[in-house]
């Protein structure tokens, strides 16, 4: 297959390039595949590379259509590489408030093995923290259930 000079390696797909604009994605792609696998490293991965992450991480991208993985909301693509820890430290929850739908990168499993992710919104990864699938279900099925008493 030949391929259009156009065509990027990390081409979103027509559903997806209506939230985000490629040149920004592409850029924040790269800051996640690289944060992500130098956290992994000191967890102890040491067969992970660079591609290998921005692969599983576009992939994620691609099968979001968009949306969290774990709520089905559709995410703030426009929140992208506007994030600002001084202004989060500065400003606190009032700030953080805003970045609720910012899309952010889980890992499906310990981060230990080969490149795995989902995309979700900053809230929910945030409240999910390092919890497995099973478990954050679990503990929302008990908030859920309990929240009804």
């Amino acid at each position: 297959m030949i391929q259009n000079k156009k065509t990027k390696k990390y081409q979103l797909n027509l559903s997806m390039s209506a939230l985000i604009d490629q040149e920004k994605y592409e850029k924040w792609l790269k800051n996640k595949a690289r944060t992500h696998l130098k956290r992994d490293k000191k967890r102890g991965n040491i067969s992970s590379t660079y591609e290998s992450y921005r692969v599983a991480i576009h992939e994620a991208v691609i099968n979001s259509n968009g949306k969290d993985a774990y709520t089905g909301e559709n995410l703030d693509w426009s929140l992208i590489n506007e994030y600002n820890n001084k202004d989060s430290k500065k400003y606190g929850r009032d700030y953080k408030k805003r970045f609720a739908l910012l899309p952010t990168i889980d890992h499906v499993g310990d981060g230990k093995g080969k490149a795995n992710f989902k995309i979700c919104s900053w809230r929910t990864n945030d409240a999910k923290n390092d919890l497995s699938y099973e478990i954050f279900l679990e503990l929302c099925n008990k908030i859920v259930n309990y929240s009804k008493n």
